[in-house]
């Protein structure tokens, strides 16, 4: 992209396809399914998505308290510390409560009120995830909901059961309503209820598209997220950059999944040359390298040359990247210029993989550009809210020849109406003073 950027910046970029609109008609048989036949449906689905026979969705609390006795304990160790600073983080940002006074006697109060009970979805393909039972509780934890239930995928090698590490993590965090289920008919055993589980005001949490097509279909039933599709890794790097810092950090998003995304944006063709050269080398001695080779291959993938790091800052937004590197000189200055991605990593010591773990900060962010107008989960996403107003008969008498010239303007004179019962004396409509 030497020379002036194209205007349809977006649309020439690298970026993985995900249909999301097609899978629609998939999943809703499977949603209509388990809204009517409740548990046996999903007992039926689980048997033929999952190869596993689940007589009981629920996993039983022992399970779930055996899981984390079982585990090692420098996992423990460290799933407890990520859960330390996941939680420090989210517990600043809970709103407080404001009442802001219009007039004397006339005030509205933003009551921040938690959702009443949340489905959190963790996936368990090709990897486990105990990390996104992390992200996806403690924000909630935080926001006070007092209802929280998870669902995951039960596994062959597990006796049916989510994987053990998944159990563990809910065990620490002291979530004990945890259910063998996954793909759509989680969703929709969320969205709808069943006979074990009770439905739910909102369901969070990344998937593959069938979920993310359960979660498009059934929202307005029920809150979402995002339809999250696959993950993505944009760099903004120049001639600073060390190059085996830059392929590492790619290989390391790219190992998630054979349509994951690694875009590269430099204005050093060094740099581009040298990270190039350098990927081989590095994938070629990693346990998924097969994995690697083919996300690093796709059209999803890639290096893209600017003339400027200013270009390369009006590329990567346009790309609005769910996880944003910076390794440029000042790179603090020029993170401080992104203005579209779902999480900015500054400088060559805060890697994506940090904040997939340990950062703090929530991995659950949003993907397929959807960064230019929405943000990752946090203790916001589970907080609504409501707008309590309180005026007295002094205040309102003050605002109410505005009110009924407004409601005649708009022909709704019946809200006038509504004002002038109020008191004794008649405020005059617009029609009647004709």
């Amino acid at each position: 992209m030497r020379g002036s950027l194209p205007a349809n910046l977006r649309d020439v970029l690298p970026r993985a396809e995900l249909d999301v609109e097609a899978a629609l008609e998939k999943v809703r048989p499977i949603c209509d399914a388990v809204r009517h036949r409740g548990a046996a449906a999903v007992r039926e689905l689980t048997a033929r998505f999952d190869g596993v026979e689940v007589q009981q969705a629920r996993v039983p609390r022992e399970a779930i308290q055996a899981a984390l006795r079982e585990l090692r304990p420098e996992v423990v160790a460290a799933l407890e510390e990520a859960i330390r600073r996941t939680r420090l983080v989210h517990r600043d940002q809970r709103r407080a409560d404001v009442t802001t006074r219009v007039v004397p006697g006339g005030t509205v109060t933003e009551r921040w009120v938690p959702v009443d009970r949340v489905g959190l979805y963790v996936p368990g393909g090709r990897a486990v995830y105990p990390s996104s039972v992390v992200m996806n509780v403690v924000p909630a934890q935080e926001a006070g909901v007092e209802s929280l239930a998870v669902a995951s995928p039960p596994q062959a090698d597990n006796g049916g059961l989510p994987h053990p590490t998944i159990l563990a993590a809910c065990a620490l965090l002291g979530v004990d309503e945890v259910y063998s289920v996954g793909g759509a008919q989680a969703v929709a055993m969320f969205a709808y209820g069943t006979e074990e589980c009770p439905a739910v005001g909102m369901v969070t949490g990344p998937g593959n598209i069938w979920v993310a097509a359960a979660k498009r279909l059934l929202k307005g039933r029920i809150g979402i997220d995002s339809e999250a599709g696959p993950t993505e890794i944009a760099i903004l790097a120049d001639e600073t950059a060390d190059p085996v810092h830059v392929a590492s950090d790619l290989i390391s998003q790219a190992e998630h999944d054979v349509i994951a995304a690694a875009v590269l944006v430099t204005d050093s063709l060094r740099l581009a040359e040298a990270v190039e050269k350098e990927l081989p080398a590095q994938v070629g001695v990693t346990k998924h390298a097969q994995r690697i080779t083919e996300a690093l291959g796709g059209r999803q993938s890639g290096i893209v040359l600017v003339d400027s790091i200013d270009d390369g800052l009006k590329v990567v937004d346009a790309y609005a990247a769910e996880h944003l590197e910076i390794q440029t000189a000042d790179a603090a200055a020029v993170a401080a210029r992104v203005r579209n991605a779902g999480a900015i990593f500054v400088g060559p010591y805060a890697p994506v993989s940090l904040g997939d773990y340990l950062a703090g900060s929530n991995h659950v962010l949003p993907t397929g550009g959807c960064a230019c107008h929405s943000s990752g989960l946090s203790v916001q996403s589970f907080l609504r809210g409501i707008h309590v107003v309180d005026y007295t008969r002094e205040a309102l008498a003050e605002a109410a020849g505005h009110v009924t010239v407004l409601a005649d303007a708009e022909d709704l004179p019946a809200h006038g109406a509504a004002i002038r019962a109020r008191f004794d004396w008649q405020v005059p409509s617009r029609n009647e003073a004709q």
